[in-house]
Formats: structure tokens, sequence, C-alpha cells
């Protein structure tokens, strides 16, 4: 069983487990227990009432956070050569067509960490769908990856548009910037977020969706949080 370090304690001794704080109590504890040395992310981590098993409560989608993650996204597009120069006007790091696929296929290296592409494009990408699949890459038009607009697509993520979607345990987990953050952006960033969740309530569920909603750091204690 792994110790919980000194450090820790003196974190979680800071936090009353029993206790649901507000989220502008939230984010300032979450900055007073992060303890680690580098600039910790703020993660939300979010209880469901749905039945993962059930397709039609599985909650996929995206928001764009108003202040981002803090974290610099390196965006792929897979398009044709006459549309690439329009690919990297708005943004894109990596820009390819059949070469980069080829190579993909060959490697199994992507040094991306999201891609979009166009409609006509789906098609190409099936000979690679099994690598980025496994690495949570592919497009899909539920998390706006997928699309004629380009330019609207790779600007969104490049100003922090983020996906999030349910695991098996019917939780779900997002990052909604980091520690350095002022404190008014992450609440802004979370009410953001939790508006967007609301809106992701699966049509056939009768019971309480959010079930409970915690903040934390990166290595931090986890603070439960008024769900309003």
């Amino acid at each position: 069983m792994a110790k919980t370090s000194k450090r820790l304690k003196e974190a979680q001794a800071k936090i009353d487990n029993e206790k649901k704080y507000t989220a502008d109590e939230g984010i300032k504890l979450v900055k007073e227990t992060s303890q680690v040395k580098f600039d910790a992310s703020v993660e939300v981590h979010v209880r469901l009432g749905i039945d993962p098993k059930k397709g039609d409560q599985i909650v996929r989608n995206s928001v764009i956070l108003p202040h981002g993650t803090g974290k610099t996204i390196k965006v792929a597009a897979f398009v044709p050569e006459d549309r690439a120069k329009e690919a990297k006007d708005a943004g894109a790091d990596v820009v390819g067509s059949e070469e980069l696929i080829e190579s993909i296929k060959k490697t199994g290296k992507t040094d991306f960490d999201i891609a979009v592409t166009i409609p006509e494009m789906m098609k190409n990408l099936a000979v690679i769908a099994k690598i980025l699949g496994q690495k949570g890459l592919m497009p899909n038009p539920k998390t706006g990856t997928i699309g004629p607009d380009l330019t609207k697509m790779i600007e969104e993520l490049k100003k922090g548009k983020v996906s999030y979607k349910n695991d098996a345990t019917a939780n779900l987990h997002i990052t909604i910037g980091k520690v350095s953050f002022e404190d008014k952006q992450l609440i802004e960033n979370l009410e953001k977020f939790t508006d967007s969740l609301k809106k992701s309530k699966p049509q056939s569920l009768k019971g309480t969706f959010i079930k409970s909603l915690y903040l934390t750091s990166s290595m931090g204690p986890s603070i439960k949080i008024v769900v309003n």
C-alpha cells in the first residue's frame, strides 16, 4: 500500500472532507494545498449518475475555456495539398496529407496533441484509424475536429477548446488551467465547463446527473465543490 507523504498529509489537513466548498473557496484551497515545485495543473473530476454501458447515456462534448488550460496544444491537420496553406495560416503545427498518413502508418509515431480534418479526408485516415484511436487522436464530429471550416476548428483549439468524455466507471476528468492562473480565470473556466456539462445531460437519464464534483491540483488532495 502506498505511503502518504508528510507534504500531502499537511495539505489534506487543511480540507474538511465532510464539507462542500463554493467554487471560490475551492480554487483558493487548490492553490493553498498545491505543494509541488512546478506549475501544477488544476483538474476537475466529476462522478456522473449515468450508466456507462448504455450507449445513449455516454457523455461526450467539447468546450472553449475562456482562459485556456495553460498548455500549448500541438494541432495536426490532415488536409489535401490545396488546403495546406489555409491550415498553416490558422495555426496548425503539423500539416500533411498522404505523406503524413504514410509516415504514421510506418512508424506509429504521432507528434501532436490533437488532429483535425475535413470530411473528404476521412476515408484516407482509415489506414491509421487504429493508431490514432488508441491514442485518442482520431478526429470526431462530436468533438469538433471534423468539418469544412478548417480555420475555425484550428483557431478554437488554439484558444482553449478541450474535449471531455466519461470513462468506463462513469467518471469524467478535465484540466481547467494552472495553479499560476488568477482565481477569477480558474473560476470562469470552471463555470464554462460546468455549464457545458449540464447541457450534455443524456435525455434518457431520469436520476441525478452530476453526483459529485471535485477540484484538485496535480498530486494534491481533492476538494468537494457545490454543484449549483
